[in-house]
């Protein structure tokens, strides 16, 4: 049985906060608003919960999980090296809607779905997502929806599409028309833009003085 947290009220929202952080360590799936669109989150780490949340999803392995970080500095224990690239990007448009691709620290004992040894990182700008996140660290985090379904800009259309699958929902109110966030893959020296979103492709020309396209 799901429960659902009406975070913009104090009591409510610190509440919910406390039982997706219990969720979440004992492997569960919540639901979080973002500042692009509602995700279905789970640890990281937790190779069973990601597996749980693929399933929600009705996705396979070959679609990797991305994953959100509460903090700039996270990031560092989770790639190889950080480019001065994506520190020039982080920067400028973390926490937001800009994800970065970058090749996974070898270390890492985690399962996130066929991803070729490189992760996909962000740090969103919503103060829900942020506090959970500073609370459990990093968590593998895709849109709130079934796969061929439209994402989710409420919690209430998030557990229209996933139900019981979730036992946490926190509500942060409706996140306004969905924008997915820009995908700039760093992996290969020259960044290539697999997505444009919530960040364009002229601010990010900007920031990295080099005229960028997105993948067709």
């Amino acid at each position: 049985m799901s429960t659902v947290y009406d975070c913009t009220s104090p009591d409510s929202r610190e509440e919910g906060l406390a039982a997706a952080a219990n969720t979440v360590r004992a492997g569960g799936l919540v639901v979080l608003p973002t500042d692009t669109v509602y995700g279905i989150g789970a640890d990281a780490f937790d190779a069973n919960a990601v597996h749980a949340l693929l399933a929600a999803k009705g996705r396979g392995p070959d679609m990797p999980v991305p994953v959100l970080v509460g903090s700039w500095s996270t990031v560092d224990g989770l790639v190889m090296s950080v480019p001065q690239q994506a520190r020039a990007l982080i920067e400028a448009f973390w926490p937001g809607g800009l994800s970065l691709v970058l090749p996974q620290a070898p270390s890492l004992s985690w399962d996130l779905g066929n991803t070729r040894g490189t992760v996909n990182l962000r740090m969103p700008l919503h103060p829900v997502a942020l506090d959970l996140l500073r609370e459990v660290g990093p968590m593998a985090v895709s849109s709130a929806n079934r796969t061929g379904q439209p994402p989710a800009a409420s919690a209430g259309q998030a557990r229209e599409q996933l139900g019981d699958s979730v036992q946490v929902y926190l509500d942060g109110g409706p996140s306004g028309e969905p924008v997915a966030s820009t995908i700039v893959d760093l992996t290969q020296g020259t960044p290539r833009v697999l997505r444009e979103g919530a960040v364009s492709l002229a601010d990010l020309s900007e920031v990295l003085g080099e005229d960028l396209e997105a993948d067709r």
